[in-house]
């Protein structure tokens, strides 16, 4: 009886096993045989309400009953004498080396284009430290059409803008920063390691065909030689002068021998260069545009399919696992 039971018991695992895996191919083959739509949705959110319910809850709390009427009277005045509000669209960017969050940006800024009017304006809450030329010049292409539809655009520094960073923060009508953000770095860098000398030792060959005489300058694998750099190096230098000359011209009075050495610089001495206009937080920004302007926070959101939930799902469940484990070791070895 005992086997049996442990085989019925067997038997209703592997079945519910199997059952599982049935389901999740079923959902991956109905959610491949799907109709395609946009992989993702924009979300508008109102800053201007989350700032005044945030205001008015610190109010109910310090202030007394007469001062909450009076409050509340003034209030209800200043709705009536105020006319239609701007609208400022706020735009939050957090780039990463490979720049793919410029997708993001495209759905963001085309929403905004197509809704806005003339005395509206977008801010953009800017943060990254650059990554590969031409992910951020399309970053700052995306920008740049902001301006073409004849919207002023602000650009608001906590952290970061370097390399390509500063190349889409260049773009604003005005650059604001935090006093200890990073600012600058107009310089472009290429590294790579080569194990051409581990080859040899081991003896080992590397091929390498290419039709062109410069179709291939510097490898990670064959022997570089003095030619090939040199012309590697030509190429960064090139890529160089593009970025100066993008800088130079969305902020002309920039001296950029001083400014386009590579260097990066703190906020405060961003501002003596002529890199920003402002030393300030993008959180007073906002409070004082506030008062006169409705803001709007616009970001795409994309959808994570099938895959992805598994995913997440699973280096979760791996993380729970790990924390466990380091929990127990740090118990071990008190």
């Amino acid at each position: 009886m005992e086997y049996l039971f442990e085989y019925g018991l067997f038997l209703a695992k592997a079945v519910t096993f199997v059952a599982a895996i049935v389901v999740i191919i079923a959902v991956g083959v109905g959610a491949a045989h799907k109709p395609k739509s946009k992989k993702g949705e924009l979300e508008v959110t109102d800053l201007s309400k989350q700032l005044d319910d945030d205001k008015n809850q610190f109010l109910e709390a310090t202030l007394s009953k007469d001062e909450l009427k009076q409050h509340a009277k003034d209030l209800k005045q200043k709705v009536k004498d105020t006319s239609v509000k701007a609208k400022t669209f706020v735009i939050d960017f957090k780039g990463s080396i490979d720049a793919h969050e410029s997708d993001a940006l495209r759905e963001e800024i085309s929403a905004i284009i197509n809704i806005a009017s003339k005395d509206d304006r977008v801010l953009v809450r800017l943060e990254s430290g650059g990554g590969v030329v031409h992910g951020y010049g399309l970053c700052a292409s995306q920008l740049q059409r902001i301006k073409q539809a004849g919207l002023n655009l602000h650009i608001c520094v906590d952290k970061i803008a370097a390399s390509g960073g500063y190349m889409m923060a260049c773009i604003g009508d005005k650059v604001s920063c935090a006093p200890f953000a990073i600012i600058g770095s107009i310089g472009v860098i290429a590294q790579l390691p080569n194990f051409n000398k581990i080859l040899k030792k081991n003896d080992i060959d590397f091929e390498q065909i290419t039709a062109g005489e410069y179709k291939r300058t510097v490898t990670m694998f064959g022997e570089n030689t003095e030619k090939a750099k040199e012309k590697f190096k030509q190429e960064i230098e090139q890529t160089h002068h593009l970025f100066k000359q993008y800088v130079s011209q969305a902020r002309p009075e920039l001296d950029l021998e001083t400014v386009a050495t590579g260097e990066h610089w703190f906020g405060i001495d961003a501002l003596d260069k002529g890199l920003v206009d402002e030393i300030t937080t993008s959180d007073d920004v906002l409070m004082e545009l506030n008062k006169t302007n409705q803001l709007y926070l616009v970001k795409y959101q994309t959808k994570k399919g099938l895959s992805d939930k598994i995913g997440l799902a699973i280096s979760g469940a791996v993380e729970s696992v790990l924390m466990r484990l380091i929990d127990k070791s740090n118990h071990l070895f008190k």
